[in-house]
Order: structure tokens, then C-alpha cells, then sequence
């Protein structure tokens, strides 16, 4: 529980870090950013592993580019439902996918490995 916890933490502390670097992404403050945080999560664990795996032969095709192009969806689909989570448009939200997943990466390597 502790580590689901931290996890939870971590990807609302990247996405508050994303927002800073990546312009036309905004986040209104740390409990906006949990809320995102878990939206993004659920998104992408039911909508988007969907959208994967329809267009998986797509993704081949472009050796899995296409997955970033569905995470920046699922991205723009949390800023429309969370208030106080902003996404100006695809790029924003290409980039800033992008962005995510390497911070999380990063700072998810500071965690024990229990």
C-alpha cells in the first residue's frame, strides 16, 4: 500500500514538473495534480490499453510511435475532465506525454525496489 502511495505521489510530482517545462500545460495546484495523476492512470489502464491494442498493427507499423499519439489523448482526456488541469492542444499534449513518462521513469528509480 505504501508503494502504491508513493507511486501516486510521484506521478502527481511529474506531472507538477511537466506543467512547468512544457508549455500550454497547466496545473492549478498539488491536489489538482493527484486528482490528474489518478484520472491519467485510469485512462490509460481501461481507454487507452483498448486503443493499444486496436491499433497495435498501426503501432508496428511505426515501430510504436503510435503509442505516444494515444498517451497524449489520454492526457488531453484527463485535462477535460479534471478541473484545474489544462492541455492546450495535441502538441502540448505530445510533448507532455513524453515528458511524463521520462520523469516518472526517473524519479520512480529513487524508489526502493520492494
Amino acid at each position: 500500500m505504501r508503494l502504491l502511495l508513493l507511486h501516486w505521489l510521484i506521478s502527481a510530482v511529474s506531472l507538477l514538473i511537466v506543467a512547468y517545462l512544457i508549455p500550454g500545460i497547466h496545473v492549478e495546484g498539488f491536489g489538482a495534480a493527484l486528482i490528474a495523476s489518478v484520472v491519467i492512470g485510469l485512462a490509460n489502464a481501461t481507454l487507452g490499453l483498448v486503443l493499444k491494442i486496436l491499433t497495435l498493427p498501426l503501432s508496428l507499423l511505426t515501430f510504436g510511435l503510435f503509442f505516444l499519439v494515444i498517451n497524449a489523448f489520454m492526457l488531453q482526456l484527463a485535462a477535460a475532465l479534471v478541473p484545474g488541469f489544462f492541455v492546450a492542444g495535441f502538441w502540448s499534449a505530445f510533448f507532455g506525454a513524453i515528458a511524463l513518462s521520462l520523469i516518472s521513469m526517473a524519479l520512480r528509480n529513487f524508489l526502493p525496489n520492494d
